[in-house]
C-alpha cells in the first residue's frame, strides 16, 4: 500500500518537523513509511507495521535553595514490525530516511525467519479494521513552551514556602514534562497519528528533630496527569504552602502505631497503588500464562479462574479504561492500531476479564483485542502494557468524611509510600504518607511507622464499603516497568476511598517506641 503525502500532513504540525514551506519533512515521512511497507510486502511479510515515534522528557528539580538538576532528553526514530509465516521480526533505527526504513525492514524480515527456529506456535492476530485518524491530548499550555527558568523559579518559591515552617530545614520540588508523538501505519491500511503530553509535579518537606537528628518526610499527594502546564494550577501545586511542611513536623512527633488486625480506610492517593499491584499486574494475560515474569512476576489469576474466582466482595467492580480524560495511559489507539475502550476486570466481586493485545485475544478465545499494546519508544517492541485500572465508585456511596464517621475503630491511610508484593501478585505490604487513628467516628490524631499487610484475595474480599463519586480521584505513576529489556509505561488508577476489614497493620519499627 501507499500512504499519501496529504494523509501525513497532520503529523507535521504536531510533531514540529515541518520546514518553512511545510513540505520537505512531510514528504520524508511519507517516503519512510511507504519504503518500509513496500519492502515488507516484497519480502513476503503477511503483516507489517511502522511506527515513527518521537519521545521527549524534560525534568527540572530543585533542592532547598538551588537548582539540583535539569535534563531534556529526546529520541526519534522508526521501528518496523513484520509477521512472516506466523513469526514476529522487529528492527529499528534513529535514521528515518526511505533508505534507512528499507534497511530496517530487511533486518526485521531476517530476524523473523531466524526466530522461526525458536517459535512454538504461530502468531495469529485478531481482526482490526483499517482506520485513519488524528488524536491529541487536550491542553491549554504546552509545557515545552514554558522557559526552564520559569519552571525553576516556581519550584524554588515552593521550597521557600516549605522551609519557612519551623523544624523543616529541607525541601525539594520537581516538575516533569513528557511528550510522545507517534505515527502508526500498517499493511492493513491504518494510518494513525497521536500526540500525548503528560505532566508530573512533586514536592517533599523534611522535618528534623535537632535534639536526636531524627527526620521524617512528607510528600505532596498531588498526581501526574495527561494535560498541559495548566495542570500545575488545577492540581493545587502552584498554591502549595506550609501545610505540607506542618504535616511533616506532626508526623515526626506522632506516636508509633499499635500493630494488629484493624479496619483501614484508604484514601484514593493510597488505594490507587494497591490497585496497581494487586489488580493491574495480575490481570495482564501474559503474566497469567507465564509468558512474562520480569519486575512483577507472574499471576495467581490464571485463565482457569476466569468467570469463576471470587476476587473481591460483591461491593467491588474494577475496570480497565484507556479512554478516561487525563489518564496517563489514555489514548485513542494502541500500538497495534486498535481503538481503545473500557471493560470490567472484576465485576461485583467476580474475576471476569484480562488485558490483551491483537496477538493475545485468541489465547483466551476472544475475538478482538482490548487495545493494550504499547512500546515506550521507536526502538522498543510493542507488547501488552497496563491500561488505566480503576475501582468503580458506589453511585450512592459515602464520602471520605462519611466513611470515617461510620468507622468506630480504625486507621485512615493517605498517600503512597513503600510497597512490596510477591512474584505471583498475591502477598503484599504497603505503607503510605500520613496515618490517622479513627476513634468513634472521628480522627484521633496522627500516628507513624505504619505498614499494612494482606494478600490480594483476602484484601479485596474484605472490602466492606466503597465510597461514592464525590471523592472519586484519578491518581497514577509515570514509570511502570515491565519486560526485558525493561520498558516504562505511564498509567493512572481512579478510585474513591474505601474501607477494608481485618487488615494486618504492622509497626515498621517494632511494637511501640522507646
Amino acid at each position: 500500500m501507499k500512504l499519501s503525502r496529504r494523509a501525513l500532513l497532520g503529523g507535521l504540525a504536531t510533531a514540529g518537523f515541518a520546514d518553512a514551506k511545510g513540505l520537505l519533512v512531510e514528504a520524508a515521512l511519507s517516503d519512510a513509511v511507504n519504503a518500509a511497507l513496500d519492502a515488507a510486502k516484497r519480502g513476503g511479510a503477511q503483516y507489517a507495521d511502522v511506527r515513527l515515534h518521537r519521545r521527549r522528557s524534560q525534568d527540572v528539580a530543585v533542592r532547598d535553595d538551588h537548582v539540583e538538576r535539569v535534563s531534556d532528553v529526546e529520541s526519534y526514530g522508526v521501528g518496523v514490525r513484520v509477521l512472516v509465516d506466523g513469526v514476529w521480526g522487529f528492527a529499528a533505527s534513529p535514521i528515518t530516511t526511505a533508505a534507512a526504513s528499507r534497511d530496517v525492514t530487511r533486518r526485521a524480515l531476517a530476524l523473523a525467519r531466524a526466530n522461526k527456529e525458536l517459535s512454538l506456535e504461530p502468531v495469529v492476530l485478531s481482526p482490526s479494521p483499517a482506520r485513519t485518524d488524528v488524536w491529541q491530548t487536550a491542553l491549554t499550555k504546552d509545557p515545552f513552551r514554558i522557559p526552564v527558568e520559569d519552571k525553576a523559579e516556581l519550584l524554588l518559591e515552593l521550597c521557600r514556602r516549605l522551609r519557612a515552617v519551623k523544624g523543616v530545614p529541607f525541601a525539594n520540588a520537581h516538575v516533569s514534562s513528557r511528550l510522545e508523538w507517534k505515527l502508526f501505519a500498517s499493511s492493513e491500511g491504518s494510518l494513525l497519528e497521536q500526540r500525548i503530553v503528560r505532566m508530573g509535579p512533586g514536592a517533599h518537606a523534611t522535618a528534623v528533630d535537632p535534639a536526636t537528628g531524627e527526620f521524617m518526610s512528607r510528600a505532596w499527594e498531588g498526581q501526574p496527569r495527561q494535560a498541559g502546564w495548566e495542570w500545575l494550577e488545577a492540581s493545587g501545586f502552584t498554591a502549595l504552602d506550609g501545610r505540607l511542611a506542618e504535616d511533616a513536623v506532626e508526623k515526626l512527633r506522632a506516636p508509633s502505631v499499635e500493630p494488629g488486625r484493624k479496619t483501614v480506610v484508604l484514601a484514593p492517593t493510597n488505594l490507587f497503588l494497591t490497585i496497581h499491584e494487586s489488580v493491574g499486574h495480575p490481570t495482564e494475560l501474559d503474566r497469567a500464562l507465564g509468558h512474562e515474569a520480569n519486575f512483577a512476576g507472574t499471576s495467581f489469576a490464571t485463565p482457569n479462574h476466569l468467570g469463576k474466582l471470587d476476587y473481591a466482595s460483591p461491593a467491588v467492580t474494577l475496570f480497565a479504561d484507556r479512554t478516561v480524560p487525563g489518564g496517563l495511559a489514555s489514548c485513542a489507539y494502541d500500538d497495534d492500531g486498535v481503538p481503545t475502550g473500557r471493560w470490567n476486570l472484576v465485576e461485583k466481586g467476580k474475576f471476569v476479564g484480562y488485558q490483551t493485545t491483537r496477538e493475545q485475544a485468541g489465547w483466551i478465545g476472544e475475538g478482538a483485542s482490548r487495545g493494550c499494546s504499547y512500546a515506550q519508544d521507536y526502538a522498543s517492541v510493542a507488547f501488552q502494557r497496563m491500561p488505566n485500572v480503576s475501582l468503580a465508585p458506589d453511585e450512592k456511596g459515602p464520602s471520605l468524611a462519611q466513611l470515617i464517621a461510620e468507622t468506630d475503630d480504625g486507621l485512615l491511610i493517605s498517600g503512597s509510600g513503600s510497597w512490596s508484593i510477591d512474584h505471583q501478585r498475591y502477598n503484599f505490604q504497603f505503607s503510605g504518607q500520613t496515618f490517622h487513628a479513627i476513634k468513634r467516628g472521628k480522627l484521633a490524631g496522627m500516628v507513624r511507622d505504619v505498614a499494612y499487610q494482606s494478600n490480594s484475595l483476602d484484601f479485596w474480599r474484605g472490602c466492606e464499603r466503597v465510597g461514592g463519586p464525590q471523592d472519586f480521584a484519578l491518581c497514577g505513576v509515570f514509570d511502570d516497568g515491565k519486560g526485558e529489556p525493561m520498558q516504562s509505561n505511564p498509567v493512572s488508577h481512579a478510585c474513591p476511598p474505601a474501607r477494608f476489614k481485618g487488615v494486618n497493620v504492622l509497626n515498621t519499627r517494632g511494637k511501640g517506641r522507646p
